[in-house]
């Protein structure tokens, strides 16, 4: 199961340049795996004039995609791709921009936070947020791609005890080294590293630092232990269970995954593709949180005039006055409850790195 993309600089290996130029990353289709393949094995590449425009539908009794902004926060469920869940949500609401916080693998179910319209330019703030889990180990059994899609590559007949699993777990607790996956989105010379494991290539990947804060049993028995985890952006469950597996002489892989959270959203804020489907745009349009949402944990907020609102619309910083003003660092301002911008600052002025243009189209926050 591959988690989320990590938002930091890919860690690099040491392997001879290819020839051939990087392969570009494409859409991913239902029944795919995130790296490409079908879990038959084949291929699910099609020409671009093979694949359908559609459900048939003549152009003109298509409805119009609406200007719309805010946060959906879906709970994926098992079998659907990231990509196949925006597009879902997307078409929900007919609205015309989305995109994800944080791919999900078809294997794994849980919090999907998706951006419309304008919450598309605070994505980068909720990828940088914590992130929460429920995992499943399944011991005695290693993997290639260290879930239950991979080939075994190792196996024991040893089982840990609860204890021995408890005993173990401090060990990755706190700021550590863990090296990711090889079946992962890490790009290697500008190709990401499940491509050249599928080509049957080594990829060495080298250990980067992670922070996970807690991990804690839920359940266990003697062929899989439930593991909860709260840990911080770039961190592989997938190696949290690998690593474990061999601290523990016994292998190990993830056989389930479930994310129930994802910065500020978390599963009772959640909604479903099928629900969202069964109701129309304009009510679907009522379980959309404010674009700010994903800032209000992240950065502080400052309340700005009309006049100062305008001028960071125009890309010109303004003071910031007041006692409770910061000083230094990042902050979002916003005007008669609206986002404006959000931004730097710097000696007493917000200087504005990215802009906002809301008026109608998304909720406000109380």
């Amino acid at each position: 199961m591959h988690e989320d993309q990590p938002a930091e600089p890919a860690p690099q290996a040491t392997r001879p340049a290819r020839e051939d130029a990087p392969r570009q990353d494409g859409p991913r289709h239902e029944g795919q795996r995130q790296d490409g393949q079908r879990h038959d094995g084949q291929r699910q590449d099609r020409p671009r004039h093979d694949r359908p425009r559609g459900r048939g539908r003549p152009p003109g009794d298509r409805p119009k995609r609406r200007e719309i902004s805010g946060w959906v926060i879906l709970d994926k469920g098992v079998g659907m791709t990231s990509t196949h869940a925006v597009a879902a949500v997307k078409r929900a609401l007919n609205a015309k921009k989305a995109g994800h916080a944080g791919t999900l693998d078809p294997l794994a179910s849980g919090i999907l936070p998706i951006a419309l319209g304008e919450a598309t330019k605070t994505v980068p703030f909720v990828m940088d947020g914590r992130k929460a889990y429920v995992f499943s180990v399944t011991w005695g059994v290693e993997t290639d791609t260290d879930d239950a899609e991979g080939r075994p590559v190792a196996t024991s007949d040893d089982r840990p005890t609860q204890e021995q699993v408890e005993a173990m777990l401090p060990r990755f607790v706190g700021a550590i080294e863990q090296v990711p996956p090889r079946y992962s989105a890490i790009k290697i010379q500008g190709e990401r590293a499940y491509d050249l494991a599928r080509d049957g290539e080594v990829v060495e990947l080298v250990a980067r630092p992670v922070q996970i804060d807690r991990l804690a049993i839920v359940a266990h028995t003697p062929e899989r232990t439930v593991i909860e985890a709260e840990c911080g952006k770039g961190t592989y469950v997938r190696a949290i269970a690998r690593d474990l597996g061999r601290a523990l002489g016994c292998y190990g892989h993830v056989s389930a995954l479930r994310r129930t959270r994802v910065g500020p959203f978390t599963e009772d804020q959640s909604c479903t593709v099928s629900a969202l489907e069964a109701a129309d745009a304009e009510a679907n349009a009522a379980i959309l949180r404010p674009v700010e949402t994903a800032l209000i944990e992240a950065v502080p907020h400052v309340p700005v005039s009309r006049d100062m609102a305008m001028r960071l619309m125009r890309g010109q910083p303004v003071i910031l006055r007041g006692r409770d003003a910061p000083t230094e660092g990042k902050a979002y301002a916003t005007c008669g409850g609206v986002l404006v911008a959000v931004g730097d600052v710097e000696r007493g002025e917000l200087v504005p790195h990215r802009v906002f243009h809301l008026g109608g189209t998304a909720p406000r926050t109380a």
